[in-house]
């Protein structure tokens, strides 16, 4: 699965805020310090903005700006062969975010989700969609992902949870990260109900 795929099951908007929040909750139940936290919500990101995030503690990163303009997503798989790591010099895979509207240019421009080259910050990404208020998809550019690489640009593993959209998901990698079990009925108490923010 790449970003193409990500973007065809992605539920809307509200339903991808709603799922980020939830997510977050159960991360600050599970870890009181945000430091040891794999998903974050920041409802005060920027005048206007919030912002949805994720960390692997291994140099992986996604963030989720939400503004009046819609959802920008950016994700960084750090092993990725899309990496700006593995180009000289150092910039975003082709086709990433070449076809980004303007109404997102902050979000490619914004120096929290780059890193430093010897050129200059460079965006720290693999993975790029957008949905404006005013689409009725979520959006990527036009990629020739590399040959012979699944998963190529990160997408499958980074995005699964808001894919998948459901308690057991969060479950799984409760279990998994903080090596504690959770049960799913629990879970269901922070996740949203409304069946409209199920993911299509």
């Amino acid at each position: 699965m790449t970003v193409y795929e990500v973007a065809g099951r992605l539920p809307d908007i509200a339903a991808v805020r709603a799922l980020s929040q939830s997510m977050a909750m159960l991360e600050a139940i599970l870890s009181p310090e945000w430091e040891d936290r794999v998903y974050s919500f920041d409802a005060h990101w920027g005048p206007g903005q919030q912002m949805a995030s994720m960390r692997s503690g291994s140099g992986d990163e996604y963030s989720i700006v939400f503004s009046l303009a819609g959802a920008y997503i950016r994700g960084f798989d750090h092993k990725s062969p899309m990496s700006p790591y593995g180009l000289d010099p150092a910039r975003p895979w082709p086709g990433v975010i070449d076809d980004d509207p303007p109404e997102f240019a902050a979000q490619v421009t914004e120096p929290a989700f780059a890193h430093s080259f010897p050129d200059g910050p460079v965006p720290a990404l693999t993975a790029c969609l957008w949905r404006r208020t005013t689409d009725d998809r979520w959006r990527t550019g036009t990629i020739d992902f590399p040959d012979g690489s699944v998963d190529a640009d990160g997408a499958k593993w980074m995005f699964e949870l808001l894919v998948e959209g459901t308690p057991e998901a969060c479950c799984r990698h409760a279990g998994d990260y903080f090596e504690v079990p959770v049960a799913a009925e629990l879970v269901q108490h922070v996740y949203p109900t409304d069946p409209r923010l199920s993911p299509r």
